[in-house]
């Protein structure tokens, strides 16, 4: 029920005992479908997003609450320290992630990616994400998110 990285990169992912792993239908996996059929709220919901940043070609994921938006030009790019910084190309994001659009995660990105994470999803207990592919979703606390290798946790990263 995940995507090959995210297998191999969870057994080293601090708090790896408090994730959990919940099969769902992949015809519900985007956001707002997932919420409103299961139950879910967009407080709980958060969202990876592959940015990528010009002209370096800087790739980092932003992990941000359902609720929200990534602050792309002001605060990521910023933080890639380029020029300009937009959303990764769907292609880019899937074949250098490994995995599905619509369910990337930052567990088991690439080595060495940037994983920025905006304060307000440390502070929620149950935090629903992808799990790489679109039939499954991961629960976890929020602040296993923030402890992760090459995680930062951003004030202001989202709008």
């Amino acid at each position: 029920m995940l995507a090959p990285p995210v297998l191999a990169a969870l057994p080293s992912l601090p708090g790896a005992d408090q994730v959990r792993v919940a099969p769902i239908d992949p015809g519900l996996a985007d956001t707002a479908a997932f919420c409103a059929a299961y139950d879910v709220t967009l407080e709980q919901s958060a969202n990876c997003v592959i940015v990528v940043g010009k002209p370096a070609g800087v790739y980092a994921a932003c992990v941000i609450l359902a609720t929200t938006r990534a602050d792309v030009n002001g605060t990521v790019r910023r933080l890639l320290g380029t020029r300009k910084a937009s959303f990764a190309p769907m292609d880019d994001a899937v074949g250098l992630s490994g995995m599905e659009y619509g369910g990337i995660t930052p567990i088991g990105l690439p080595v060495g990616w940037p994983v920025y994470v905006d304060a307000r999803v440390t502070s929620v207990d149950a935090a629903v994400i992808g799990s790489g592919i679109r039939g499954s979703k991961i629960v976890l606390p929020g602040a296993v998110l923030a402890s992760m290798p090459g995680a930062t946790v951003v004030d202001g990263l989202a709008l």
